[in-house]
């Protein structure tokens, strides 16, 4: 079957236009629900939940435009309108993988981070008040012994 460059060229664009939505989009409804998240990890420092969470978004973009970027190329070139829908839907469905992935791991990450953070603002454990005397080692027990 011969490759129409029309057809491959409509399936970029629209594969580039989708996927650079998406990722900006799951980006900014990261970014922005994701602060209150790290707020409370960091016990109230705005500011410094204001760097991480853009540090976090900035490495989400990075690496997932990098991977719509390298997927480009990935895949069988559309010969018809059929085949470009089917390609298109592919990529888009692997791009979609990648960010619900990544979201997941940004979850957890915040999860970690607040986590840690309301670990360090709990008051220390309770003091024992009994203690078990430990039995003494029998001396055939002890290593080394003769």
């Amino acid at each position: 079957m011969e490759i129409d460059p029309q057809f491959v060229l409509a399936e970029y664009f629209a594969y580039l236009f989708i996927s650079v939505a998406m990722t900006i989009w799951v980006a900014r409804t990261l970014y922005k629900h994701g602060r209150v998240f790290l707020v409370d990890a960091f016990a109230g420092n705005e500011k410094l939940a204001d760097g991480v969470n853009h540090l976090l978004v900035v490495g989400f973009y990075l690496i997932n435009i990098g991977y719509v970027s390298l997927a480009l190329s990935v895949g069988s070139r559309p010969g018809n309108w059929p085949d470009a829908v089917e390609v298109l839907s592919a990529k888009v469905g692997m791009v979609l993988l990648v960010l619900g992935c990544m979201h997941f791991f940004n979850l957890l990450l915040f999860s970690g981070m607040r986590k840690r953070g309301l670990f360090r603002t709990e008051p220390p454990p309770v003091l024992p008040t009994e203690y078990l005397v430990p039995e003494p080692i029998p001396q055939q027990a002890r290593v080394g012994a003769p």
